[in-house]
């Protein structure tokens, strides 16, 4: 695996490039870094060319702004895939992760072979949502290590938080770092982002749906009913929480890979 930074109007973006053959890029979700792949990476690399990204704020990527719009994401992944003369590629990204995939997808639809939802889905936040994300952005700026400690367990279904302990004392180790200032740009940027149902019902390419019936963040009947506008959609349920990469780690592996095999054979 090999480390890389990526100079974006003057501000450093993080990202490593693992593997040969056709791309798969994954991209992670809100407060987690592109170590959550490394174990996907060392398998997934064995097929194809694996990019993996550390978005704004994130990991070791600077903070660009007080918002990070999924735009300004998205174009980040523009400009790095075209930096390195990648031309198509299956996107898969995780929680808000895949907010900016599916930006991606609207603004850049010719570039994908293929689009996954893992653990996301293409709403726009509600009212409650807004005002939710407005409250943990205040508790961020009184306590950050506070939320950071509360807020990753959350995301686990009940009876696998201790069953991964381990997994997420690393996650929140990785995390305690990430400033104030960067938990609430993707705040914002989440808050505005918009309804992205047309994506699914217009990209003429795959969609995997990767979903757990005990995730707390994804309606999980909401996340069904989008899987079915698609014309070629691929979809993995599992008895799992938010965190599936960790929670259901081999099911989850085998539907990105063969999902993305898929993507390139067609």
């Amino acid at each position: 695996m090999i480390s890389h930074f990526f100079d974006f109007n003057g501000k450093k973006i993080h990202y490593t490039i693992q593997g040969k053959g056709n791309t798969l890029i994954l991209l992670h979700g809100f407060m987690e870094s592109l170590q959550i792949w490394n174990d996907f990476s060392n398998e997934l690399s064995k097929e194809f060319n694996v990019l993996c990204i550390d978005l704004p704020g994130h990991g070791k990527s600077d903070c660009i702004g007080e918002i990070h719009t999924m735009e300004l994401m998205s174009d980040i992944i523009k400009q790095i895939t075209d930096s390195l003369t990648i031309k198509e590629f299956v996107l898969i990204g995780h929680s808000m992760g895949g907010y900016v995939s599916l930006q991606f997808a609207e603004n850049y639809p010719n570039m994908l072979k293929g689009l996954g939802l893992f653990h996301s889905h293409a709403l726009a936040d509600t009212d409650d949502a807004k005002n939710n994300r407005e409250r943990a952005c205040e508790i961020v700026k009184q306590n950050r290590k506070v939320f950071i400690s509360q807020f990753i367990p959350e995301l686990f279904a009940p009876e696998n938080v201790e069953k991964f302990d381990k997994e997420i004392k690393n996650l929140q180790s990785q995390t305690i770092n990430m400033t104030s200032e960067s938990i609430i740009a993707s705040q914002q940027g989440m808050k505005l982002r918009t309804d992205k149902l047309n994506v699914l019902i217009h990209l003429k390419k795959p969609i995997l749906f990767i979903l757990g019936k005990k995730d707390s963040r994804v309606n999980i009947q909401q996340a069904v009913a989008q899987a079915m506008l698609p014309d070629n959609a691929d979809i993995l349920i599992t008895n799992v929480g938010h965190m599936g990469y960790i929670e259901a780690r081999n099911e989850t592996l085998f539907a990105i890979k063969n999902f993305t095999m898929k993507c390139f054979s067609l």
